[in-house]
């Protein structure tokens, strides 16, 4: 699945390139989005086949497994600057998105209305961010860093090719995720909200992994906590409003006393590491080190 949504978002930022739409732009939008590729097909997938606690589980584990595992890891590994103006104004964002959800969810029900709210706000974040990158100001680090790792010298027939690889495989290998992850729940005796919440979000969040630890490596801190803000923003809006259009109805008491809330104090601590209103901020190994400890706490505690 991560490499199926790697060549969709190899493919789909070759062809926008070659077509003229800003290097921000794709950088903030489609790369952005197709991160979360594998986290909204399984949550389509997983609603369509009824079990709609894995779609939820699967949004919520991946929020909390992208900053208390993905990012506590790439901190641990490299202190992580946070210089952008324009991630210091994606963090806010994330954190009312992420409120929102937690009020939608907090009387146990997802609604077909939520979840078409939902998704006319993922709209409205993406005007917004395209709105953000047509208007960044000149230097900004991650602009700089966005253009650096979009591919270049790429045909458009190459790119077309990619993109419907990408749209080919992922449902498929969504379809697979989804249908093991119900064999090992029931093998094991798991309920459909933990096992989206562990093996789906773990599995899922591997694109976040691989492009922060290679960002750190470059050196492109910004564009590696940006890929962590905009695929938790993502999926809160498009992921979590798959079950609501797809299956609407009751949710576990679960997600609704435990889970939502494990999210939204990760969250917060992202926050309050992340932002400055001064200069630059750094979220320093200490802080990681806290982050991955609040993991190992949260896992131990629903398995």
């Amino acid at each position: 699945m991560s490499w199926s949504a790697d060549r969709f978002v190899f493919g789909a930022s070759a062809l926008a390139k070659n077509i003229g739409v800003s290097p921000m732009i794709i950088g903030l939008t489609i790369v952005a989005m197709g991160s979360s590729a594998p986290e909204i097909v399984v949550s389509a997938t997983a609603s369509y086949a009824g079990n709609v606690n894995t779609a939820v589980g699967n949004a919520l584990g991946s929020n909390i497994t992208n900053i208390a595992l993905v990012l506590a890891l790439t901190a641990l590994f490299k202190p992580l600057s946070v210089t952008s103006s324009t991630l210091r104004r994606e963090m806010p964002v994330l954190l009312l998105v992420t409120i929102l959800a937690v009020f939608f969810l907090s009387d146990g029900f997802l609604t077909k209305i939520e979840g078409i709210s939902l998704i006319i706000l993922f709209f409205l974040v993406i005007g917004g961010l395209t709105w953000i990158s047509m208007n960044v100001e000149k230097g900004d680090l991650l602009q700089k860093e966005t253009e650096e790792e979009l591919p270049s010298n790429v045909k458009t027939s190459n790119a077309v090719f990619w993109v419907i690889v990408g749209l080919i495989f992922l449902p498929l290998s969504a379809h697979f995720m989804v249908e093991s992850a119900v064999v090992i729940a029931r093998f094991f005796g798991m309920s459909d909200l933990v096992i989206g919440l562990t093996i789906i979000a773990l599995g899922t969040s591997l694109p976040e992994l691989a492009a922060s630890i290679a960002g750190v490596l470059k050196g492109e801190d910004d564009l590696a906590l940006g890929n962590i803000i905009g695929s938790n923003i993502f999926n809160l809006l498009a992921v979590l409003a798959m079950p609501g259009l797809i299956a609407p109805g009751a949710i576990d008491p679960n997600a609704a006393s435990r889970d939502m809330y494990a999210m939204l104090a990760v969250t917060v601590l992202l926050f309050a590491f992340s932002f400055s209103l001064k200069g630059s901020r750094c979220i320093n190994r200490w802080e990681g080190g806290a982050l991955f400890m609040c993991y190992c706490a949260y896992v131990y505690s629903i398995l």
